[in-house]
């Protein structure tokens, strides 16, 4: 965070959004979430809970966000969180060529597995938003990797490719998702002023699992097949429930306010009685409190009126339709040109290598003041890269080819992955961001789950993987220009709209946004005036 010069006499209760390298609270200790409203105190790191006037005291039921302390057990758990899930699908590259052979099925088919787990990691969104509010963070975590977990192991004992689609694709698929989402919402409500450090951190999970799943993978493939390797995996996924264990909730530990989906019919009596009648008006009831939930987390509304996110969910929604596919392919395009598939696994192992070595610096770097309102264009730029380092596989399938191939891939993707959060974070509200990222990630699964169909098909039918680098490569590397030009359109008539002699705070911000941060329970309760996490 960061305040203008000649502020200092009156604080902003606003919560910028950007980076900023302002000293750690001193005072730690967490506080128990009363409700209402959270401002937050840049110099002091305070969140202070109700409407209270500004410049006044905390009350004395703020609640403090530690940047610190316990945060960091939270940041390793999460880390580990997403080396499990969002790594994971790109994996199951280990095993298409043994899933191709048992099921005797096409590219186009096979593909649909590790597509359906990855659309519906990021689809279901909406529906972890609403455990999260209803049951907190810690809980949906745990119940991820439970999900996660039964999914894999029911996989060792399929008999078809379609049964494969159920409990592989969607049952693991949403196991990741309550996981994945719950972890990084809980992670934003422990950092505030370094939060763009801990999503970079956060984000060297993906690589910590390119870096190490393939090689065991590999291993248990080669010693017990695909289907005990599935179930050792499906245990492996289990601790999930361990981190999620660990990620202990900032807020009061029963809830106190109004729960999401109601307990009772208001006109249902004392709960006494009504059999079958109050059943049914229970249902009707959970369907409709559901159904609005799943509206509210769905930011249409800011769709249609914030241009700024708009354009970047487009932009991102576009991207995704190139960005994951040549993950699930290089290890298949690798063996088909004769490469032994340890040397094969061995590449993705040395991707993951490059982004747990980049990532680290990369999120100090950008936390710098320098940054400030130019992360959407190192974002886009690092897209552009990721785009044509994709070209690279086209001259040819040699071990030392793809490993510049993966260095290139591994470098653009490390800065695409430690500015993601932080750009949308910063396009919107922090209040709306929760139904943002639900609406984003819902509209990133449309394109995930059609992406390596179709490029399978491609390769179906050319018989050649270097047709299917080269579309990527268009995709990745257009949606970078386009978020590129668009941005800074945006900043143009951002500052021809601005009063004279008053600078932008943040030129890839909205005008309308001013990014106040509001908290939402992490534990199941429930305050009046505060939006849902995803």
């Amino acid at each position: 965070m960061t305040q203008r010069n000649g502020d200092s006499g009156t604080r902003d209760r606003s919560l910028q959004m950007d980076s900023s390298g302002a000293p750690e609270q001193a005072n730690g200790k967490d506080q128990e979430l009363e409700g209402g409203n959270i401002n937050r105190d840049p110099e002091e790191g305070v969140e202070k809970v109700g409407g209270g006037p500004q410049g006044s005291a905390p009350m004395p039921g703020a609640v403090v966000a530690p940047d610190g302390g316990w945060g960091w057990v939270v940041l390793v758990a999460t880390i580990l969180v997403l080396a499990l899930t969002l790594a994971f699908p790109s994996c199951v590259g280990i095993f298409y060529t043994d899933l191709q052979k048992e099921f005797q099925a096409t590219n186009s088919q096979t593909s649909w597995v590790p597509s359906i787990m990855t659309s519906v990691l990021h689809a279901g969104g909406p529906f972890c938003s609403a455990l999260v509010e209803r049951f907190g963070c810690r809980a949906t975590v745990m119940l991820g990797g439970v999900l996660s977990g039964f999914g894999m192991a029911a996989s060792s004992f399929t008999n078809s490719i379609t049964e494969l689609y159920i409990t592989a694709g969607i049952i693991t698929g949403l196991g990741f998702c309550f996981s994945f989402q719950a972890a990084v919402t809980i992670l934003g409500h422990y950092f505030v002023r370094r939060r763009t450090f801990a999503n970079a951190m956060s984000s060297t999970g993906t690589a910590l699992g390119l870096c190490t799943l393939p090689i065991l993978g590999h291993y248990l493939n080669t010693e017990l097949g695909w289907r005990g390797s599935f179930l050792v995996l499906g245990a492996l996924l289990l601790n999930c429930c361990v981190c999620g264990a660990l990620m202990r909730p900032l807020g009061p530990r029963r809830p106190r306010g109004q729960p999401l989906m109601p307990l009772k019919q208001p006109d249902g009596g004392d709960g006494g009685g009504g059999g079958t009648r109050q059943s049914k008006s229970r249902w009707r009831a959970l369907c409709a409190s559901l159904g609005a939930s799943l509206r509210k987390h769905m930011a249409f509304d800011l769709f249609l009126k914030n241009l700024h996110y708009r354009v970047y969910s487009i932009g991102i929604t576009w991207m995704m339709l190139g960005f994951v596919v040549p993950l699930v392919y290089l290890v298949p395009y690798a063996t088909d040109n004769g490469m032994e598939r340890s040397e094969a696994a061995l590449l993705l192992s040395i991707l993951g290598i490059i982004n747990i070595i980049v990532r680290p610096p990369i999120g100090l770097l950008f936390n710098l003041p320098w940054f400030k309102g130019r992360h959407i264009y190192v974002f886009s730029s690092a897209l552009l890269v990721n785009g044509l380092s994709n070209s690279i596989c086209c001259l040819g399938a040699s071990f030392p080819v793809l490993v510049v191939y993966v260095v290139m891939y591994g470098l653009s993707m490390s800065v695409v992955g430690s500015l993601m959060f932080t750009v949308l974070m910063q396009t919107v509200d922090m209040s709306a961001f929760p139904s943002a990222l639900g609406l984003l990630a819902v509209m990133e699964s449309v394109t995930l789950l059609i992406g390596p169909p179709l490029a399978g098909v491609l390769v179906d039918r050319t018989g050649q993987y270097f047709h299917m680098f080269l579309v990527c490569s268009f995709v990745v590397a257009s949606s970078g220009l386009y978020l590129m030009v668009s941005f800074y359109v945006l900043g143009q008539r951002d500052k021809k709209s601005a009063p004279k002699g008053q600078p932008l705070a943040v030129t890839d911000q909205d005008v309308s946004t001013q990014c106040q941060y509001s908290s939402v329970p992490t534990d199941g309760a429930k305050t009046p005036s505060e939006d849902h996490s995803a």
